[in-house]
């Protein structure tokens, strides 16, 4: 092609990448968002075939999940914001109506009772409150204003325990946890005073002792005991950090190769597919893959970011950013519990660990940042 030729042809190259980026405004879709998940779960796909012993019924469930999960995500993404208003408070009351049907009605398994069925459909309904606790408190707080007053933020504090304390009782540490920090995102968002904050991890601090005596099931303090020393009991409950600790150091830099890992193929790893899959992952890929995880997640988590800062109103920056702040959560508390850093609190690693309820609660989430994001694009229009 002579030069003359390829000055002649840049407008069309332009031309048609503006007809492309036109094409997912239209769709309400966020183009770098979007190939970041098809890459995370792609890959999450790759490693699940391998943790999973070779099961291709187990890739292909999970990929039918992440069907639902684009589709659901899709479809959120042409609610407009207000909308996702309106809704929040109708949604934290049926929440609450399906908490209250685990507790009175739920089915139970290995100790606990978290799953609720509904005309042969069982789902997890604490994973709903993952989205509705952070849309609830930016619907409260975008109404009033802002920084909160003491009084809304002792209201905010009531919204979130109820949920939170309802779901530890079931008992689920790990998504109660990650439910509470949803709400607590939304507050610090709202622009709480510092010595709110630091009033509030005083009275944690002071709450630890009774805590860990009267609140903690054994198990739980258990699991805390042996994060700090795992050697106390290697057969038992220190069983799964020490296999996970020694299938990451076992990698190395370059990794074993795809499907070459020993811990997770000859059973020494359990759960290996689900909330010790970055293990796997770290003996297979070494140091290399999960850097590139680390940053796709990473990137993932400045575009959430990015979204939630250029947003327009109170209710989509609080929202925006209170989703992007617990899937950082996610992913901080699985890599830390699988490297020995945190206690076991049955967090699965976000998009990547099999999984159906928490996986399409998740693309629902990034189906709301969409939808943040087209209608902050459509106002500059």
């Amino acid at each position: 092609m002579s030069h003359s030729d390829f000055i002649r042809q840049l407008p069309r190259d332009h031309h048609a990448q503006d007809i492309q980026r036109n094409i997912f405004q239209r769709l309400r879709l966020d183009l770098t968002l979007l190939v970041l998940l098809l890459t995370l779960t792609g890959f999450g796909l790759v490693i699940l075939y391998s943790a999973s012993g070779e099961s291709a019924a187990m890739v292909a469930r999970q990929a039918r999940y992440l069907l639902i999960g684009y589709i659901v995500m899709f479809a959120v993404a042409q609610v407009n914001v207000e909308s996702l208003k309106r809704l929040a408070p109708i949604a934290y009351v049926a929440g609450i109506g399906l908490l209250l049907g685990v507790a009175f009605f739920g089915d139970g398994a290995k100790g606990a009772q978290r799953w609720l069925s509904i005309g042969g459909f069982r789902f997890q309904p604490s994973e709903v409150l993952k989205l509705v606790l952070p849309m609830t408190l930016a619907w409260y707080y975008a109404m009033r204003p802002l920084p909160p007053r003491f009084s809304a933020v002792m209201s905010g504090l009531v919204i979130l325990l109820v949920p939170a304390f309802l779901i530890a009782r079931q008992p689920d540490l790990g998504t109660a946890i990650i439910i509470a920090s949803s709400g607590i995102f939304v507050l610090f968002l709202a622009g709480i005073g510092w010595h709110i904050i630091a009033a509030g991890f005083a009275l944690l601090g002071a709450a630890a002792w009774p805590i860990w005596e009267f609140v903690l099931h054994d198990y739980q303090r258990g699991r805390i005991l042996t994060m700090l020393n795992p050697e106390r009991d290697k057969l038992g409950a220190g069983w799964n950090i020490i296999q996970s600790q020694t299938a990451i150091g076992s990698g190395g830099v370059d990794g074993k190769g795809w499907l070459q890992g020993t811990q997770s193929h000859l059973d020494f790893l359990p759960e290996s597919h689900t909330d010790f899959i970055v293990a796997v992952l770290a003996e297979e890929f070494g140091l290399r893959g999960v850097l590139a995880l680390v940053l796709v997640y990473l990137l993932l988590i400045l575009r959430g970011s990015w979204i939630a800062v250029h947003a327009k109103h109170s209710f989509g920056r609080l929202l925006a950013g209170s989703i992007t702040l617990t899937f950082f959560v996610y992913v901080f508390v699985n890599m830390g519990m699988v490297s020995g850093l945190l206690p076991v609190v049955g967090v699965p690693l976000p998009l990547v660990s099999q999984g159906g309820t928490s996986l399409v609660t998740l693309m629902i989430g990034f189906g709301i940042l969409m939808s943040i994001r087209a209608d902050e694009r459509f106002i500059h229009q």
